[in-house]
């Protein structure tokens, strides 16, 4: 797991959430990589304290989230260029679930 202390922003123009709030970033996980090194799911977990999904509803889906997100994931020496939300059931209750490729894979595995 990479620590990360950071705060993110939902817009609330999500689909399944119209929350506006600051969400307190703690880790980034790669949960799970595929042999060709090309395909993977990251998890960016949250403080539950400034994010719960049962009275807000799920993160998936708000912009302005994913771009604060891809603006950290470069701020850390990532290459962001490939990570996208993931299906909405992959999402969980203390992270936000993201298909990424081989480009942030790749600096993912050198700078973690």
């Amino acid at each position: 797991m990479y620590k990360v202390n950071a705060t993110l922003n939902t817009s609330g123009g999500g689909y399944w959430s119209n929350t506006k709030a600051a969400v307190e970033i703690t880790g980034l996980q790669l949960s799970y990589i595929n042999d060709e090194l090309d395909f993977g799911e990251l998890r960016v977990r949250f403080n539950t304290n400034t994010w719960d999904v049962n009275k807000l509803g799920l993160i998936y889906t708000d912009k302005q989230f994913m771009r604060e997100l891809k603006e950290l994931l470069t701020a850390k020496g990532f290459d962001a260029s490939d990570v996208s939300y993931s299906e909405q059931g992959m999402q969980g209750d203390a992270y936000v679930s993201c298909d990424v490729g081989e480009c942030f894979i790749n600096t993912f595995m050198q700078n973690a």
